[in-house]
């Protein structure tokens, strides 16, 4: 029996060396506990299966000869087409179960040369949103580690909130500078505002992190939750960790979601630590950006995206000898939300040129309506809360939809998740929405479609012909396409037999695996009509089960028997494959809440049918030893 590998409770910082890839788990050999033994020897009896000879052969013969561990631990060859024979149907079915043939989920293939020959807006993106946090939003730590996580993950575009720094003081001058530092300690934005006050000899107090251009220790910026207890981390130290990490898992290009709070001196530092930390991978404006490029040309390359500020209206460039900025309506903070009793002021803050001219491709724009002249500019961004969008949804959902088969958006969870909790992305996918941003601070119904959608990828996922731009350069104009019209919808019959478990993981709360009280929840995401008519969705978005669930009888242990319990979807219309996803969860039977213990999501175009194991992730998002033993039927028509 293995034991699941436990990590902190997402309060606590990030481990420093996450899981390389999202990639389904490897399958090493596997040997197979007694009660899945029991079944398979079941399934093995002559008359049994009617369709076990038929599935077994189709496999051994669509495949070359590769080598397969048995149960006794020796090798053996899988016989090829060319050496058909009659085979022992037991000895087959364990040495095919034990093979990474029999995984429920297949891999999708890395991305072709025509695959990548699509503009930037025909991808979903694997977002994270407020990345360099590790626990809540109102008062977790801030972490370098967290960025490298993420992108180790297969994370493709990052989110910064930059905030004014401290100037660095040299040791002859800290102890002056102590008491002067105490009392401005509340200039801090993750706790309150305040005002420069006037000294006694008329003098102008300058509170942290004021700062003035002829400062030889200059301040850096930070990065942290504003109006929040979050705790910071140096602007300087993010961007390195970015460096050393983007490229480690995929070549394909990460997009800098930067949220700029920070005033125009330290707007122009943050230029130059940029410049330093990604030179040879930032893009560079230049003069042929006149629209959005092919994916294959942004190879080990960063992307910014960045407010977007006409040249001719940022100033001079130069940095006022004095700057303050005490809040930035940034155009991704309609929803932000604050707890309650901060008070928050919005004054807009300068973005300066050198600043926004780094966002090439990707330039942020103040959503308004999708008639603007900003909504077919080729390389603008509009980034909509989760309310928002759901509010375009009903009143211009056609234009919503065909304005994302052309432009890039973006999808963020409200401002009120103060636990890190995450909408539902399928829904916003289905509108075509490319980055739809979410908590990974949290491994919740979000985060498991999220990996639904991105295992295996390089973090850019091709959307379905219907989805994408119409010529290889996108469209200049909006239409009023529908996504009902926009690519085929089909009927669905899904049935999964679940036989047995093992080695699955406990709940984060339980030590004993004799009280483990284990049923699957097996839950259907598919297109709902509302979605298709642009009436109110139900949830708004939200994170719902949804009425396509079913679950098992209760078992016990981490070996369950669940008896070949047969879960059945019949008939269900409106079904796109590439947008659809089937999750599995095993909690715990308690009272009261029903604790999560391991879960796996697959998109329905990658789910495999006839017999199967389905491998698990443990709550926390490590891949696990534990399996399910499963049949699958699926039938699009």
């Amino acid at each position: 029996m293995s034991t699941a590998r436990i990590i902190p409770i997402p309060e606590q910082p990030l481990p420093a060396n996450p899981p390389q890839s999202q990639n389904p788990p490897p399958t090493p050999p596997i040997n197979l506990s007694e009660t899945l033994l029991a079944h398979l020897r079941s399934i093995a009896e002559p008359g049994k299966s009617k369709n076990l000879s038929h599935h077994l052969s189709q496999i051994v013969h669509s495949l070359p000869s590769r080598i397969h561990s048995t149960q006794s631990g020796t090798s053996q060859t899988t016989p090829s087409a060319s050496d058909a024979q009659p085979f022992d149907d037991l000895r087959m079915l364990i040495n095919y179960i034990t093979s990474p043939f029999s995984n429920a989920a297949t891999t999708p293939p890395p991305l072709s040369d025509q695959d990548l020959s699509y503009p930037l807006s025909n991808y979903f993106i694997n977002s994270s949103h407020n990345t360099y946090l590790t626990g809540n939003q109102l008062y977790s730590e801030s972490s370098t580690d967290a960025y490298r996580n993420v992108l180790r993950l297969g994370c493709r575009c990052i989110e910064i909130d930059v905030w004014d720094g401290e100037a660095k003081s040299s040791s002859s001058s800290e102890s002056e500078d102590s008491t002067t530092r105490k009392k401005n300690k509340a200039s801090k934005p993750a706790l309150t505002n305040v005002s420069a006050s006037t000294e006694p000899d008329g003098s102008l107090s300058l509170p942290v992190p004021w700062t003035t251009s002829s400062t030889a220790n200059r301040a850096e910026p930070r990065v942290l939750h504003g109006y929040t207890l979050t705790k910071e981390v140096s602007f300087r130290e993010v961007c390195t960790a970015i460096g050393e990490a983007a490229f480690v898992t995929s070549d394909l290009p990460v997009i800098v979601s930067l949220e700029v709070h920070a005033c125009p001196s330290q707007q122009k530092t943050m230029v130059d630590i940029m410049k330093q930390a990604w030179k040879g991978m930032l893009v560079l404006p230049s003069e042929s950006c006149q629209g959005l490029p092919n994916l294959s040309t942004l190879r080990h390359k960063l992307l910014v995206k960045v407010k977007y500020i006409e040249p001719k209206a940022a100033g001079t460039g130069s940095v006022p000898a004095i700057s303050r900025v005490r809040s930035y309506d940034s155009s991704d903070a309609e929803d932000q939300g604050t707890p309650s009793g901060v008070r928050k002021e919005k004054t807009k803050s300068k973005i300066i040129e050198s600043l926004s001219a780094l966002g090439v491709y990707t330039r942020s724009y103040r959503f308004k309506t999708l008639a603007e002249p900003e909504a077919t500019v080729p390389t603008h961004v509009f980034s909509l809360s989760e309310k928002k969008l759901m509010e375009v949804h009903e009143s211009q959902g056609p234009t919503l939809f065909s304005h994302n088969r052309n432009f890039m958006m973006r999808a963020y969870p409200s401002g009120m998740r103060f636990s890190s909790s995450n909408l539902d992305p399928s829904v916003f996918w289905r509108k075509g929405v490319q980055i739809v941003a979410l908590n990974w601070q949290r491994w919740d119904a979000g985060m498991m479609l999220n990996q639904g959608m991105f295992a295996g990828s390089g973090g850019w996922v091709l959307k379905p012909k219907g989805y994408r731009s119409e010529s290889p350069g996108g469209m200049t104009k909006i239409l009023s396409e529908s996504q009902v019209d926009a690519i085929e919808h089909k009927t669905l019959s899904l049935s999964v037999e679940i036989f047995a478990g093992q080695n699955i993981p406990l709940p984060p709360d339980e030590r004993k695996p004799e009280k483990f009280r284990p049923y699957v929840r097996c839950i259907l995401h598919v297109e709902s009509p509302q979605e298709r008519s642009g009436a109110q969705i139900e949830g708004g978005g939200k994170n719902k089960a949804g009425k396509l669930k079913h679950r098992t009888k209760t078992s016990r242990g981490i070996e369950p028997d669940f008896g070949g319990e047969k879960l059945e979807f019949n008939k269900v219309p409106g079904v796109v494959e590439d947008l659809s996803f089937v999750r599995f969860k095993i909690n715990d039977d308690e009272i009261g809440k029903d604790d999560l213990a391991a879960w796996a999501c697959i998109r329905l175009d990658r789910l495999q049918t006839g017999y199967r194991l389905l491998h698990l992730w443990d709550a926390f998002g490590n891949p696990s030893d534990g399996v399910l033993l499963v049949h699958i039927d699926k039938i699009l028509t």
